[in-house]
């Protein structure tokens, strides 16, 4: 993360940081696994970890690429104090860079495991695809519709979106869910660790994530009537009507 501030320093462009949310917990998977014995559990997990984290990585710098500040990050350091680098250093990297110390947790308590890979293993591992397959898919069905210049200023409720308001929210939930049962087939892991998925949890749903994103929603054409039709996290088939596909 400091490495990362020195880059939007350097490029006056703070957005980098979203990139390295997902490298930094590719960095924390591949140091705890070559810290550890190198058993199964700690090759899973730094797998899993880093997959995710990588494709995170990729798609939100595909996403930014050609555009400047990001409009969050230019009202929040709109209210410095001070200097604004040294706001953003306190209030984005150093905050970002502690939690994923912590949401890393299950990684790095996990991987120094004892036993055998068992049915919690699977179930997280079937459970963390679960999610990667709502992040990957739900970001590829969005970036195709606003492709479309036909669709400019219209809401996405097509696809995964018909059923969730948040399919990459809701894959990131199941995916540090599927990592903590991954980690917990050890006792003491899955006491030291628990309280990763549940921060995880409160961010996406009541934190910097679903609330944040619908409040700065709220005002769009369309969207209080998608939002009466459209599950807010967990996948539902939408009221009132059939879910649209194409």
């Amino acid at each position: 993360m400091l490495a990362t501030f020195a880059v939007g320093v350097r490029k006056r462009m703070h957005r980098v940081v979203d990139v390295a949310w997902g490298l930094a917990f590719a960095a924390v998977a591949a140091a705890t696994y070559g810290m550890s014995d190198g058993g199964g559990r700690a090759l899973l997990l730094a797998v899993l970890t880093a997959v995710w984290g990588l494709r995170l990585a990729g798609h939100i710098a595909w996403r930014g690429r050609g555009h400047g500040e990001d409009p969050r990050y230019d009202r929040m350091l709109a209210k410095a104090p001070g200097s604004r680098n040294l706001y953003a250093l306190r209030m984005v990297y150093l905050l970002q860079a502690a939690l994923v110390w912590l949401v890393s947790l299950p990684v790095q308590a996990g991987s120094y495991a004892t036993g055998r890979l068992g049915w919690l293993a699977l179930a997280g591992t079937l459970l963390w695809l679960t999610g990667l397959v709502f992040e990957a898919v739900g970001d590829h069905q969005l970036a195709r519709f606003k492709a479309d210049p036909a669709h400019r200023g219209r809401i996405m409720d097509r696809g995964l979106w018909s059923w969730t308001r948040h399919p990459n929210y809701f894959g990131d939930f199941c995916v540090w869910w599927g990592i903590y049962l991954v980690a917990a087939g050890s006792v003491g892991a899955a006491a030291v660790s628990v309280v990763a998925p549940l921060v995880m949890s409160y961010l996406l749903t009541a934190g910097s994530g679903k609330r944040l994103l619908e409040l700065h929603m709220a005002d769009r054409p369309g969207y209080a009537a998608y939002r009466e039709r459209t599950s807010g996290f967990f996948p539902w088939p939408p009221r009132g009507g059939r879910a649209r596909s194409d």
